[in-house]
């Protein structure tokens, strides 16, 4: 019922920058929040920032100072810009929404497919 998909991964030399775009698509009552996961090889998928249906923000410390997420809820879309990368932002990027299907319907997670982002040292 929604689609995500994610797109502007690739491999940057560390201090450069990137940008991820992900687009929701589907039939929904309301995106609520979204937000942008990363898991690098052997660790826990984790929250690298997250936007509400309002514009409030919430980053990793990781990438505090770094990244920053915004999203267009007329084109039901998120971005997350970054810049300065370091070798450990490599990772798969995945993109997250929390979506009423419908007025009365409680709320779901959706994930994209992910998208590779490397840093070379």
């Amino acid at each position: 019922q929604v689609q995500l998909v994610e797109s502007g991964g690739g491999l940057v030399q560390a201090g450069g920058s990137l940008r991820l775009s992900c687009a929701a698509s589907g039939t929904f009552f309301r995106i609520n929040s979204m937000g942008w996961y990363r898991q690098a090889p052997g660790k826990q998928r984790e929250l690298v920032a997250a936007i509400t249906l309002g514009g409030s923000t919430n980053y990793a410390d990781s990438v505090t100072g770094r990244f920053t997420i915004s999203r267009d809820n007329a084109k039901n879309t998120v971005n997350l810009q970054m810049n300065s990368l370091k070798p450990d932002d490599t990772a798969v990027y995945y993109c997250n929404a929390v979506v009423k299907l419908g007025p009365l319907s409680g709320s779901m997670d959706y994930w994209g497919k992910g998208t590779l982002v490397t840093v070379s040292s």
